[in-house]
């Protein structure tokens, strides 16, 4: 399938909400960041930000809102190439960390 052609909609109040949360976790991941490398934030700080501002459920919510649009506009068959294509990501795991940037879980 030709990704870079096709178009997806979505409403704007869905991407407005979406970005506004992707904003707020790229400028406080990068905050954060900034404390750990002058030694003033550790991994409680960054977990307690991650438990704290619910980021697990509204990065969930971010995906949902592309996945939906996806669904509605797009074949069964486009939707499940660009599903084994998100597949192919790197996945955090407890038996072996984080994975290197070859690897995939």
């Amino acid at each position: 399938m030709d990704m870079s052609s096709r178009e997806i909609r979505i409403p704007l109040n869905e991407v407005v909400a979406v970005l506004q949360d992707l904003n707020e976790f790229v400028v406080s991941l990068d905050r954060l960041g900034s404390r750990m490398g002058s030694g003033t934030a550790d991994e409680y700080t960054v977990g307690k930000f991650i438990l704290d501002w619910d980021v697990a459920r509204r990065l969930s919510r971010a995906r949902n809102v592309i996945d939906v649009a996806l669904d509605e506009q797009l074949s069964e068959e486009a939707n499940l190439e660009i599903n084994d294509l998100c597949e192919q990501g790197r996945f955090y795991t407890d038996s072996v960390g984080y994975p290197s940037a070859d690897q995939s879980s």
